[in-house]
């Protein structure tokens, strides 16, 4: 988006006896671009619509419109991780943010030079808006077996707004929580994990609120599964806005001081069937489904609410 301003001088004298006319270009107006998670397993078959998705960049804005926040990442959180809001049309260092807080939930935002892993290097050197989710955590109470854990009421809309030198209102980006989970960064069973999820106040997930994977092969031992929509074609996430935990964020174990586990993560079609010997299973890394054992064990987020 660009536009041409012509401003004239206010008649004041620059020198006795002559007329100074002004004229400043602003080529175009701050505008966010991409919103940038983990970049991490996020192209070829792992890669969203062109739409939705660019592997070297993240996740495309879907909405500057308050009314339909709910379309932008993300739509899941949890404490400590991060993602970057890429800004063009104003040096990102002129932009001030106030924290946005809801339900205990915090978006901070720091505008700083970074360089993770998985950030293309000609774009390491560039400013960016960094947004930090904080907010319940169960760290260093995983061994408690009822810890006391706040539960957000989700959803919740949160709208980080960047202002210039003069406190002027320049740009802004807005999502809606619809989730919130908490790890338990141990592996454990399968009904330990269970009622571990139930004695917060949370829900042990299902398949959806994890990844869009689809497995239509489960050894027969348990009946092919669809994860969320829109599905992947694949058994692994396609990284997407509102398909599950992991499709969105990537690999979680990647993001510095959220202490997430590498492994298979518990899930829950049924937390009603005490009888089961078996359940779905879902990589952290790579969202595919899998086949386990209730005698295995296993890492496990809890999650304040499940999707439809």
């Amino acid at each position: 988006m660009s536009s041409l301003w012509n401003v004239q001088a206010n008649g004041k004298k620059v020198r006795t006896g002559n007329r100074s006319d002004a004229i400043m270009l602003q080529l175009s107006q701050p505008v966010i671009n991409y919103v940038r998670p983990n970049l991490i397993l996020g192209k070829d078959k792992y890669a969203g619509p062109a739409d939705i998705w660019n592997p070297k960049k993240g996740f495309l804005v879907q909405s500057i419109n308050p009314e339909s926040y709910n379309l932008n990442f993300p739509t899941t959180g949890a404490h400590n991780l991060y993602f970057d809001l890429l800004i063009t049309g104003i040096d990102v260092r002129d932009l001030t943010w106030e924290p946005v807080t809801h339900e205990g939930i915090t978006a901070t935002v720091t505008n700083a030079v970074v360089c993770d892993s998985w950030i293309p290097y000609e774009d390491c050197k560039e400013w960016v808006a960094r947004v930090k989710l904080t907010g319940p955590v169960a760290r260093y109470r995983w061994d408690n077996p009822k810890p006391s854990v706040v539960k957000p009421r989700l959803p919740q809309t949160f709208e980080l707004v960047g202002r210039d030198i003069y406190d002027v209102e320049v740009v802004k980006y807005g999502f809606v929580l619809k989730q919130w989970f908490i790890h338990r960064g141990d592996k454990s069973y399968y009904y330990d994990m269970l009622k571990w999820c139930h004695n917060i106040g949370y829900h042990m997930p299902r398949v959806r609120d994890l990844t869009n994977a689809v497995n239509v092969n489960n050894g027969g031992i348990l009946p092919p599964v669809v994860g969320a929509s829109p599905s992947s074609p694949y058994n692994n996430y396609m990284r997407h806005i509102d398909a599950g935990f992991f499709s969105e964020w990537g690999v979680v174990d990647f993001y510095k001081d959220a202490d997430f586990g590498r492994n298979y993560h518990l899930s829950s079609e049924d937390e009603n069937n005490k009888n089961t010997s078996f359940m779905y299973v879902v990589d952290s890394a790579y969202g595919d489904i899998r086949t386990g054992s209730s005698m295995g064990s296993f890492y496990v987020v809890c999650v304040s609410d499940l999707r439809p």
